[in-house]
């Protein structure tokens, strides 16, 4: 028997099998989901079942008509770090450019200085709470980056803590290393010689504490370029872990190409992409990542080219890119309204960009990201008229019910 069977629920699958030009949700209505051992044994249509319910699972739980999707994929962020930049926000308003902040001891380099100065263990509390924040948001699997310690002993500290909040809260964690983050004041002007303390002294260590699920860069004229990204790159091939690259969000610096020759599972932010760059993502396989909620909060004015994205096949994938200074988001679906409303994605777009291609810009295609036999039963219910409801809301639209790994979850 099956542990749990749920009835009485509409399904939007996100089952590339159901996905047609009619149906861009994968819908079953009237459907039922058989759970065993955290994964989806049976999906289907209730008069399809293969029994009555009660001689089918030990427990049967009613969704009382509610629409069930799979649970949101937050591929991209940066929630991990200490402290506070909500007054450079009133700052940048009243005309204050990043550079002047920056000179003033703000920007990047005063979060990478808070989260250095705090110890794990706080740096675990100030995460886990807004982490809780995505989970009631939906959120079931999350990406989260270190980049703000920038050092071996605070980058292993947000590595550590990422696997901490993977064990100790309902939500897939992937942990992703981004020493090449930013320049630390540490190593002012020799980018070079970071590049090469980050390949020869943190990442041995982070890979031998088994603490690193893939490796990330900022590729842009203000950080790294790609002859360094490409040396991380090269060091990540060596040891068998996928990569990621920010890449093409204030310029094209050609870090777009670059990822796509390594295989990258994703790349990400996308602004000032050509189509050239947008035929070698889509030979690649490689996901474009957008990240609406920087763009909207920093106003930024040259979209990603979602047409060009559409018309080579290239999979669009959606995150929060939570950050304290440039994307302070823990909503996925409010990232879906912006998705609609600026980048001029359909809502369907939007549903499959949070579940099955964030799970496939993590590499967790199979495991999750759609509801579908031998998946991980992670699962939302919703009181909602139909999946397309999900990006309406400007934020403020919760589940009321989740499910990870097979467990009924309260929504926290």
């Amino acid at each position: 028997m099956w542990d749990t069977l749920w009835t009485d629920i509409h399904v939007a699958t996100a089952d590339p099998a159901l996905i047609s030009d009619q149906d861009g949700y994968g819908c079953i209505h009237n459907a039922a989901t058989g759970i065993e051992n955290g994964r989806i044994s049976w999906i289907g249509a209730a008069r399809d079942l293969p029994d009555a319910p009660q001689n089918l699972a030990h427990k049967i739980h009613s969704g009382n008509g509610l629409w069930m999707t799979p649970g949101l994929v937050d591929a991209h962020t940066h929630v991990i770090y200490a402290g506070d930049r909500s007054l450079e926000f009133a700052e940048r308003l009243n005309g204050v450019s990043y550079a002047e902040i920056a000179r003033k001891g703000g920007g990047i380099i005063s979060t990478v200085n808070a989260t250095r100065n705090v110890s794990e263990d706080e740096l675990f509390d100030v995460t886990a709470r807004r982490v809780r924040r995505m989970i009631a948001e939906g959120t079931t699997t999350l990406e989260m980056k270190s980049g703000y310690g920038l050092t071996l002993q605070d980058e292993l500290k947000q590595l550590r803590v990422a696997r901490a909040i993977g064990t100790a809260l309902p939500v897939r964690v992937h942990a992703t290393f981004l020493g090449a983050h930013a320049l630390p004041p540490e190593f002012k002007d020799r980018q070079d010689d970071y590049v090469s303390h980050l390949i020869t002294d943190i990442l041995p260590q982070a890979v031998e504490e088994k603490l690193i699920d893939s490796i990330d860069g900022f590729c842009e004229n203000i950080a790294f370029t790609p002859d360094q990204i490409e040396r991380l790159f090269i060091a990540a091939n060596d040891l068998k872990i996928p990569v990621r690259l920010h890449s093409e969000q204030l310029s094209n610096s050609g870090g777009t190409k670059l990822a796509a020759r390594y295989g990258a599972l994703s790349t990400d932010h996308l602004e000032y992409v050509v189509e050239d760059d947008v035929i070698d993502l889509a030979h690649a396989g490689t996901v474009a990542m957008l990240l609406p909620g920087a763009f909207y909060f920093i106003r930024e004015t040259r979209m990603p080219p979602v047409d060009l994205f559409r018309k080579h096949n290239v999979p669009m994938g959606l995150a929060t890119d939570c950050n304290p200074g440039t994307s302070p988001s823990v909503s996925l679906t409010g990232i879906m309204n912006m998705a609609c409303t600026l980048f001029r994605m359909t809502p369907e777009e939007t549903f499959s960009a949070v579940t099955r291609i964030g799970a496939q810009a993590l590499g967790l295609q199979n495991v999750t990201g759609s509801l579908a036999t031998g998946q991980a039963a992670d699962m939302l219910l919703w009181d909602i008229a139909g999946p397309h409801e999900l990006s309406y809301w400007i934020g403020g639209r919760r589940p009321v019910q989740r499910v990870f790994d097979g467990k009924l979850d309260p929504v926290i």
